[in-house]
C-alpha cells in the first residue's frame, strides 16, 4: 500500500528554499510541511489553510517576531506550528491571535498575549506563554480552547480570560505570576481545568462572573493575592429553559458537571491555600459545589457566602484558617455534609442576616472563638455533627436566629454547650458532655430540648434565663458540679418525661416567681435538694420520683404555692420542707425509707390532697401523716373578681362584656367537670374578634386569658400579640419555623392576632399566608389544652379570613362583635384619661365634647378609643398653650380644667 508523502517547503538562507516563513507559507499547498531553519524571523504571519509550521532543529531555535500587529493571525484551516517561538512586538498586542479554523500549537513559547475568538477550536499543548501586558490567554466569541500541560506566567494581567461563549478546557496546566487573576469567567462562558495549578496571583486565582460555569479537578490555587476562588454574579447558577426545563450546557469539550442541585460550577478534589482573602468567596447570586477539597492557610474566611448565594459543601477540610472557617451572611443558602472545620482563628461558623444553612456529619473543633455563631435572622440545621475543643461556646444563637440540631454531640467546651440569647432553638437526641453548662437558654422564646444526654458538666446542666420559656422532654442530665436544672426568675417551663443522676446540687430549681410545668421526672442521688421552689414560685410538679438526696427532697420556700401531685420520695432525711408562708398543694404524695418523713409512708402514695398548713401540722406532730381535706382555694376567686371588675370598667362593649361573662361561665362548668371526672362538653376556647380599631379587643384578649388562668384551664394566661409581619417568612421554607416561634411563646396563654384577614390578602392565593394559616391549624389542634387562639379585624374581612380554610373555620365556631362607641362612650373615655391624669372637665367642657364627637366624621380613619385617647392628647397640649404665659395663675384650676377652647378643630384629629 502506497502513502501519501507530505509536500514540504523549507525554510532557509541560500539556493533552493525560502527566506521568509510567509513565503514559504503562500507557496505551500494545502497541507504542506514549513521546515523553518534556526534563526530570528521578523515577520506578521496570516494563515488560512492546512499547514504545518516547524522549528527543524526543535524547541529554542526559531523566533518569530511580529512586524506588525500579531507575530501570527490564523484565519481559518487546520493550522499546526511546532517547537516555535513567538512573540509580538509590543506586550500590548497579540503575539497570537485566532480568528478560525482549529489550529494547534505544540512546544511552542509564546512572548505575549494568544487571543481566540470568532468560532475558533484551538489547542495548545506543552506551550509557554509569558510576558503579556495584559491578560495571557484572552478567549471570546464562541470559541473552544484547549490547553495541554502548559505554562502561563508573569503576565501583567489575568492568565486565562474566557468572556462571550468562549469554551476553555486545560488539563496540567500551570498559572503563575499574573498580575491580576489566573483564570477568569465572565458572560457565559465555560471552563474545565483538571490537574492544574494556579500560583503568586496579584488577585483571585480564579474568577467566576455573570452567568459563567466552571469545573476544577485535582486543582492547586494558592499564594494569591486575594481570594483562592472568587464567584460573582450569577456564576454556576443553570438558566431555565423557556420550557421550564433546565437548557444543558458543557464546559470546552467536557460536559458540565452533574450534581443534586444542578449547580454549574463544581470543585472536586482541589486545594486552596495561603490566600490573601477567603479561601473561597461566594457573591451576589453565585452557586457552586465543592466535593472533597481542601481549604487551610488563608488569610482571611476559609469560605465566604454572601448576597443570596448558594453553596454545598461535600467532604470539605476547612482548616488552619486566620478567620472564620466557614461565614455565611446576607440570605445565602450553604448545604454541607461530610466536612470538617478545625483550627480557626475565630469561629468555626460564623452566620448572620437571613443565612440558611444545614450541615450534616459535620465536625467542628479547635475554634478560638465559638464553633457555630449564629446572629441576625440566621437559621443553622446540625444534624449529626460533631463539635468540640472549644474555649467559647459550641453553638451560640443571637438576635432572631433560629438553630435546629439533632443527633449532635458537643463536648471539651470551655463555657456553655449551647447558649440561646434572643433566638430560637431546638435540639433533639443531642449529647452534651465536658462544659461548664450545657444549655443556656436566655430567650422569651420557648426552645424546644427532647431526648437529649447531659453528663459531665461542670456547672450548670441546663440553665433558662429570667422570663424565659422552655420545653424539656425526654432528657437524661448526669454528673453536673451543681444543678441540673436551674429556672431563673418568672420562668414558665415545662418538663416531662426527664431523668437527673448523681447531681452535685440540687436537682431541679424553679426560681423566685417561676411556674413550672413538671411531670414524669425522676431525681437520683442529688447532693442537695432534689425540687427546690423558690420564693412566690407556683407550677405543677407531677409523678415525679426523688430517691437519695442529700438535703430534703422536696423543698419549698415562703409565699411559693406550687401543685405536689402523685409525687414520691425514697431514702434521704427528709421528704419535704415547707417553709412558713408557703402554701403547696399535695395530692397524692408520699415516701418510703426517709428518716424524718412527712408525706405517708409504706410505698403507697396517700388519695386526698393536703395543704402546707396540714403538712407542716402533722411535721410538728412527728406521725406519718393523716390527710387533711383542703378548703376550698380563695386566689382564683379573687382573680376572678378582679378580672371581673376590670371588665366591668371598659366603657361601652356590653355586649361583649356579656359574651366573656357567659364564657367564664361556661369554662367553669367545664372545669368542675372534669375534676367530678367527667368528660367535658365539644367547646371551642378560640374566638374571633370582629370590629373596626381601637375598640377593646386586645385588651378584651388579655382579660379573657385571665379569666382562664384563673380558672386554672390556661398555665398562664399571658397574652402573646402577633401580626402578619411575625408569623410570615421572607423565603420559602422560613414561614413555618417563624409561626411556629410565636405559637411556642403563647404555650399557656393566649395567641392574639391582629389584622388577621392580611394573611390572606386579595387575589394572591400563593401567599405564605396561607402557610401560616396550615401550621396555625395544625399546631391548634396538637396543642388544644394548652392555648387560646384570638385572630382579630374587620367584620367582613374576618369571614373572608374564615373561609379560605375549613380547617380554620371549624376550629372559630364563636365571634364577639366589637360595636363602634357612640359619642357618649367616647365622651366617657375621655374623661377616664383626664381622672387619670388629673384633669378636670367642667360641665361645659362635657357639653362641648359630646358636640364634638357627633360632628366627627367617621370614615376608615376612625379610630374609636384610639380617636377619643387623641382627642385627650390634643386638649392638654392646646391647654398647656393658652396657660403658659401665665404660670403664676393664683387659681389652682387653672392647671387642670380643660375648657371648650382646648377641644381641637374636627380637622385636626
Amino acid at each position: 500500500m502506497l502513502t501519501k508523502r507530505l509536500s514540504r517547503e523549507r525554510v532557509a538562507p541560500g539556493w533552493g528554499a525560502h527566506s521568509t516563513i510567509g513565503a514559504a507559507v503562500r507557496a505551500a499547498a494545502e497541507g504542506t510541511v514549513v521546515s523553518v531553519h534556526p534563526g530570528d524571523y521578523k515577520e506578521s504571519l496570516v494563515l488560512d489553510r492546512n499547514v504545518t509550521v516547524v522549528a527543524e532543529k526543535g524547541p529554542g531555535t526559531v523566533r518569530i517576531t511580529a512586524s506588525h500587529g500579531s507575530a501570527v493571525t490564523v484565519h481559518g484551516g487546520q493550522v499546526v506550528l511546532r517547537d516555535l517561538t513567538i512573540a509580538s512586538a509590543v506586550p500590548s498586542d497579540a503575539a497570537i491571535l485566532i480568528r478560525g479554523g482549529t489550529p494547534a500549537l505544540h512546544g511552542c513559547e509564546i512572548t505575549g498575549r494568544v487571543e481566540v475568538t470568532g468560532d475558533a477550536v484551538a489547542t495548545l499543548g506543552d506551550c509557554d506563554v509569558h510576558g503579556a501586558g495584559g491578560a495571557a490567554i484572552s478567549l471570546t466569541g464562541t470559541s473552544r480552547t484547549v490547553l495541554e500541560n502548559c505554562t502561563v506566567r508573569s503576565t501583567g494581567g489575568d492568565g486565562v480570560t474566557a468572556d462571550d461563549e468562549a469554551r476553555v478546557e486545560c488539563t496540567g496546566t500551570l498559572i503563575e505570576d499574573a498580575g491580576h487573576r489566573g483564570a477568569h469567567l465572565a458572560g457565559a462562558a465555560r471552563g474545565r481545568f483538571t490537574r492544574c495549578e494556579v500560583r503568586g496571583t496579584g488577585a483571585a486565582a480564579v474568577h467566576a462572573e455573570g452567568g459563567s460555569a466552571l469545573v476544577l479537578r485535582d486543582c492547586r490555587l494558592y499564594d494569591t493575592g486575594a481570594q483562592g476562588l472568587r464567584l460573582s454574579g450569577t456564576a454556576g447558577r443553570r438558566a431555565p429553559a423557556d420550557d421550564g426545563r433546565e437548557r444543558p450546557r458543557d464546559a470546552a469539550s467536557a460536559e458540565e458537571p452533574d450534581t443534586s442541585r444542578s449547580h454549574a460550577i463544581l470543585l472536586g478534589r482541589c486545594e486552596i491555600f495561603r490566600t490573601a482573602g477567603a479561601g473561597v468567596l461566594a457573591e451576589d447570586e453565585a452557586a457552586a459545589v465543592l466535593d472533597a477539597c481542601h481549604v487551610h492557610d488563608t488569610r482571611q474566611a476559609g469560605i465566604l457566602v454572601s448576597g443570596t448565594g448558594d453553596l454545598e459543601l461535600d467532604a470539605v477540610r476547612v482548616v488552619d484558617v486566620a478567620d472564620s472557617g466557614l461565614a455565611v451572611t446576607g440570605g445565602a443558602t450553604v448545604r454541607v455534609r461530610r466536612g470538617v472545620i478545625a483550627r480557626t482563628a475565630a469561629n468555626g461558623l460564623y452566620a448572620a442576616g437571613e443565612a440558611d444553612i444545614a450541615l450534616s456529619d459535620h465536625e467542628f473543633h479547635d475554634t478560638t472563638y465559638t464553633a457555630v455563631h449564629l446572629a441576625g435572622g440566621a437559621r443553622a440545621a446540625l444534624t449529626e455533627c460533631r463539635i468540640r475543643d472549644t474555649p467559647e461556646y459550641a453553638v451560640r444563637v443571637c438576635e432572631r436566629a433560629e438553630a435546629t440540631l439533632e443527633e449532635t454531640r458537643i463536648q471539651d467546651v470551655g463555657m456553655t454547650g449551647v447558649l440561646v440569647e434572643g433566638g430560637d432553638a431546638v435540639l433533639r437526641g443531642c449529647r452534651v458532655s465536658r462544659a461548664q453548662t450545657a444549655l443556656d437558654l436566655r430567650t422569651t422564646h420557648r426552645p424546644f430540648v427532647a431526648d437529649c444526654e447531659i453528663g459531665d458538666i461542670a456547672e450548670i446542666g441546663i440553665q433558662v434565663g429570667p422570663g424565659g420559656g422552655a420545653v424539656i422532654e425526654g432528657t437524661r442530665i448526669e454528673r453536673t458540679g451543681s444543678t441540673g436544672v436551674f429556672l431563673d426568675t418568672g420562668n414558665v417551663v415545662r418538663i416531662d418525661g426527664c431523668t437527673m443522676t448523681d447531681v452535685n446540687g440540687t436537682g431541679l430549681y424553679a426560681g423566685a416567681g417561676s411556674r413550672p410545668r413538671v411531670r414524669d421526672l425522676t431525681v437520683e442521688r442529688p447532693a442537695r435538694n432534689g425540687v427546690f421552689v423558690a420564693k412566690k414560685a407556683a407550677g405543677l410538679f407531677e409523678d415525679c420520683r426523688i430517691s437519695g438526696a442529700g438535703y430534703p427532697a422536696i423543698y419549698v420556700e415562703a409565699e411559693a404555692v406550687p401543685l405536689l401531685r402523685r409525687c414520691f420520695v425514697s431514702g434521704g432525711d427528709h421528704d419535704l420542707v415547707v417553709c412558713d408562708g408557703a402554701e403547696p398543694v399535695i395530692e397524692d404524695c408520699g415516701s418510703d425509707g426517709v428518716r424524718d418523713a412527712v408525706l405517708p409512708q409504706g410505698g403507697g402514695a396517700a388519695t386526698s390532697a393536703r395543704t402546707a398548713t396540714a403538712v407542716r401540722r402533722s411535721a410538728k406532730g412527728g406521725g406519718s401523716g393523716t390527710a387533711i381535706e383542703n378548703d376550698p382555694a380563695k386566689v382564683p376567686e379573687e382573680r376572678l373578681e378582679e378580672l371581673r371588675a376590670e371588665l366591668d370598667r371598659l366603657v361601652g362593649l356590653d355586649g361583649v362584656k356579656h359574651d366573656v361573662i357567659g364564657l367564664t361561665k361556661l369554662m367553669r362548668m367545664v372545669k368542675v367537670r372534669q375534676e367530678a371526672g367527667l368528660p367535658p362538653p365539644p367547646l371551642s376556647r378560640h374566638l374571633v374578634f370582629a370590629g373596626n380599631p381601637g375598640t377593646g379587643k386586645t385588651t378584651v384578649a388579655r382579660l379573657y386569658g385571665g379569666f382562664l388562668h384563673a380558672l386554672g384551664l390556661l398555665e398562664r394566661g399571658h397574652l402573646v400579640e402577633a401580626g402578619r409581619s411575625d408569623l410570615v417568612g421572607e423565603y420559602v421554607g422560613h414561614t413555618a419555623p417563624k409561626t411556629q416561634a410565636v405559637f411556642r411563646r403563647a404555650l399557656g396563654g393566649v395567641l392574639f392576632i391582629d389584622e388577621a384577614y392580611s394573611l390572606v390578602p386579595h387575589g394572591q392565593s400563593n401567599d405564605f399566608g396561607q402557610e401560616v394559616i396550615s401550621t396555625l391549624v395544625k399546631l391548634m389542634e396538637d396543642h388544644r389544652d394548652e392555648v387560646v387562639v384570638i385572630v382579630a379585624g374587620y367584620p367582613g374581612e374576618m369571614r373572608r379570613l374564615l373561609a379560605s380554610n375549613a380547617g380554620l373555620g371549624s376550629r372559630f365556631t364563636r365571634t364577639l362583635t366589637f360595636e363602634d362607641y357612640d359619642s357618649a362612650e367616647l365622651v366617657r373615655i375621655v374623661r377616664y384619661h383626664a381622672d387619670r391624669h388629673e384633669y378636670e372637665c367642667p360641665k361645659e367642657t362635657v357639653e362641648a365634647l359630646h358636640r364634638f364627637f357627633e360632628e366627627l366624621p367617621r370614615g376608615e380613619q376612625f379610630g374609636n378609643g384610639r380617636t377619643a385617647r387623641q382627642v385627650f392628647q390634643l386638649m392638654t397640649e392646646r391647654h398647656a398653650l393658652r396657660i403658659s404665659d401665665d404660670l403664676t395663675a393664683e387659681d389652682p384650676g387653672d392647671l387642670t380644667n380643660l375648657l371648650p377652647e382646648d377641644l381641637p378643630s374636627v380637622q385636626a384629629v
